[in-house]
């Protein structure tokens, strides 16, 4: 879908001088939201690649990307039963591969809690390696911004936004969305402020924390940083 950048933030700073915070977030946040998402998979989608990379040379190969034919033509009950063989009987990378492929392939479906105990399970296994168990929990996180707590989604990625983690910027942002959605200003300014405050923030990610710094500035409801 097409988007003017220009015209988008003009409308939020026309939103901003009339105060209305609730029709902002109303008519802007899943757009917030969706275009933080698609940098998260992005991110997660280039961790994985290396890791498929590194291991191509299976024979389960061809499977896989069969697999992920069926997913992209939307033909979700067969991409699931394909991903499924693959789990069980692939070799190399390519049954973690399809455990990330498959919880994808649920949110396709619009099954969030199928996904959601998918990843979720994924960043739990100690079998599976660690920027493949990052990335799980990544999405699990991102997902539960719409469907669960805040409190759910800091279980999910807090630990992530620390200096020097890969994940950070998505990981802080996800937390400063969740406690913005959850009413909690206080809480969210800090992870917003906390980007803003990283040098190494993406120009995308520092500039949506900024916007969501002014939103919560407008609402009075959280005191202004200091210094």
């Amino acid at each position: 879908m097409a988007f003017n950048d220009d015209s988008f933030i003009r409308e939020v700073n026309e939103e901003l001088r009339s105060d209305q915070m609730k029709g902002v977030w109303r008519r802007f946040g899943r757009y917030i939201v969706v275009v933080a998402i698609l940098i998260v998979v992005g991110t997660a989608g280039k961790v994985l690649y290396d890791y498929w990379d590194d291991n191509r040379s299976s024979g389960t190969g061809d499977q896989f990307l069969a697999a992920m034919k069926l997913a992209d033509e939307n033909k979700n009950d067969e991409a699931l039963a394909a991903l499924d063989k693959l789990e069980k009987e692939g070799h190399g990378a390519y049954p973690v591969l399809a455990r990330m492929r498959a919880a994808t392939v649920q949110v396709q479906k619009g099954d969030a809690a199928a996904a959601i105990a998918a990843f979720n399970e994924i960043g739990k296994d100690n079998a599976v390696p660690a920027a493949v168990r990052d990335a799980a929990k990544m999405r699990a996180g991102w997902l539960l911004i719409e469907n669960g707590t805040y409190e759910q989604v800091s279980a999910a990625v807090e630990e992530m936004a620390v200096p020097g983690n890969a994940f950070r910027h998505s990981a802080r942002e996800a937390l400063g969305l969740a406690a913005y959605k959850a009413g909690n200003m206080a809480q969210a300014r800090q992870w917003f402020q906390s980007i803003v405050n990283d040098t190494d923030s993406p120009r995308n990610v520092a500039n949506r924390a900024h916007m969501m710094l002014d939103l919560i500035t407008a609402s009075g409801k959280a005191p202004a940083a200091q210094g």
